[in-house]
């Protein structure tokens, strides 16, 4: 019996490192996963389905079930879409992990507006983006409840030459 049996978690950032760990491990507790990444480099650029797809296996190979999601969180209709993927699958949303994020590393003295808002737009608005979509959800569904996780990093709280936007 798994802590979130029954539950279905979307997990935005998860075909690599900490959004790939949180994935893995909402399954391992029973939960079905909606696994969002578009793909890109660490920098955002490009896309490419493989990489969530490669988790969902993983995830069922585990004898778990998980969905892919290849949607731009940072858009309205791709926090939207995140979650009713997991509804029109499953039937229900209980939890979103708010993870994704990119890099663009530079010194801000050389930094583009370009290179700032990039990232800027996955970490906050994406972030914000999801969690919209997902609270719409709850309110309108109050007898199933529902929670939001977001993961920062130790550049956020500490900060890190280079990370301006980063850690923004």
């Amino acid at each position: 019996m798994g802590l979130l049996d029954g539950k279905v978690i979307a997990v935005t950032g998860a075909r690599a490192g900490i959004g790939r760990e949180e994935a893995l491990l909402c399954a391992k507790e029973g939960a079905r996963v909606v696994i969002n990444d578009l793909g890109g480099a660490r920098d955002g650029t490009g896309k490419d389905s493989k990489v969530a797809d490669q988790v969902v296996e993983e995830i069922k190979n585990m004898g778990g079930d998980a969905v892919g999601h290849y949607e731009d969180i940072s858009e309205a209709s791709g926090g939207d879409s995140l979650i009713k993927v997991g509804v029109d699958k499953w039937g229900r949303f209980d939890g979103l992990v708010n993870n994704a994020g990119i890099l663009r590393d530079k010194m801000s003295f050389n930094m583009t507006d370009e290179e700032w808002d990039a990232v800027v737009k996955v970490h906050l608005r994406g972030h914000f983006m999801c969690a919209r979509a997902a609270a719409r959800y709850f309110r309108e569904h109050k007898e199933q409840g529902g929670a939001i996780v977001n993961t920062t990093s130790t550049s956020g709280l500490l900060g890190n030459a280079g990370q301006a936007n980063y850690g923004a």
